[in-house]
């Protein structure tokens, strides 16, 4: 995701029993928004659009854990944007506030109504709700974006449902949604991510300390650990990198080091013509285009050979080359 200049002030607020100060009577935007795909950006839009005309604070009403992982247990859901990926990403979109509510039992068994009453009206007092055109809310998803404006009319607060939005002009590609962009993401297909998205896949993660076995092998790297969720295809990516809002070019591995330890998952990015230490630091990297899979090598030896031409391919990508396709 291209980098721009966060909204200042942006707040987080985790399961408020009051209105939170500040966003008494907001615009609010309600789903997981899990990847912020093109459906999401055109729900985050409409409701900035609305907030600036009415010159009222723009929040997000979200959900932790994701609903899938609640009813069907933990890491059920490979998440696109974990919450904290997520907040920086709608800072950066503008909103002020993200709103996280505790998906729990006592929540999945609201009726819609209630939900309505008791968190929309009580604990939030929102002002307009923006949804899209395939919200379900309330006990068994029994709510929709039709009970809404109907319950606005009666509670005092105004809706603004947002019809579907496919990925190009002409709707000849399947609709964005986080499922397609989990899919394609599975098979190392992050030129059909983008697409879906409208961005590319991107993760943000503070670089760790390693082994130092890539600057050993003259490929220093910076280490990232995913979400545990991450089902990322495994293999060598071409990537952009923000460090410190610069932006540089690199390859990277994810994957498990199968030809030294197998260990547990691990982003590994070098960064092209940068020097620095930035151990302890946040990056975001961005999943330009897929090279090839992770593999095995005999020696260490032809592991360097391998990341020569692996870098050299994806200088050639990033530069305008046709990306490889995955097997």
């Amino acid at each position: 995701m291209k980098n721009s200049r966060p909204k200042k002030n942006f707040a987080t607020v985790v399961d408020p029993d009051a209105p939170p100060l500040g966003l008494e009577r907001a615009v609010v935007a309600i789903g997981n928004f899990d990847g912020l795909h093109r459906g999401h950006a055109a729900v985050l839009r409409r409701a900035r659009a609305v907030a600036e005309r009415l010159g009222r604070p723009c929040a997000v009403l979200t959900f932790e854990p994701h609903p899938s992982d609640f009813f069907f247990g933990a890491d059920t859901i490979f998440r696109l944007t974990p919450s904290e990926t997520k907040a920086v990403a709608l800072a950066r979109l503008g909103i002020d506030a993200m709103i996280v509510l505790r998906f729990d039992a006592g929540l999945a068994a609201l009726a819609p109504e209630e939900f309505i009453r008791d968190i929309l009206v009580r604990r939030l007092a929102v002002g307009v709700v923006v949804v899209g055109y395939d919200f379900r809310f309330g006990k068994s998803r029994a709510g929709t974006p039709a009970m809404l404006l109907e319950a606005g009319a009666r509670y005092g607060f105004s809706v603004e449902v947002v019809e579907r939005i496919a990925t190009d002009a002409s709707g000849s590609i399947e609709p964005a949604s986080s499922t397609a962009t989990r899919r394609a993401l599975e098979a190392g297909d992050v030129e059909r991510a983008r697409l879906l998205l409208g961005h590319p896949y991107f993760v943000i993660g503070e670089v760790l300390r390693g082994d130092r076995r890539g600057k050993v092998l003259g490929f220093p790297t910076a280490n990232l650990r995913l979400h545990h969720s991450v089902r990322l295809r495994h293999g060598i990516y071409a990537v952009e990198v923000a460090i410190d809002a610069k932006r540089y070019r690199g390859v990277a591995s994810f994957g498990t080091r199968p030809t030294f330890d197998d260990g547990a998952p691990l982003l590994e990015v070098f960064v092209f013509d940068f020097s620095g230490d930035l151990y302890g630091m946040m990056i975001e990297v961005d999943f330009i285009g897929f090279l090839r899979d992770e593999r095995k090598f005999a020696s260490p030896r032809e592991l360097v050979a391998q990341m020569k031409r692996d870098a050299e391919e994806a200088r050639a990508l990033l530069n305008g080359a046709p990306p490889s396709q995955p097997a």
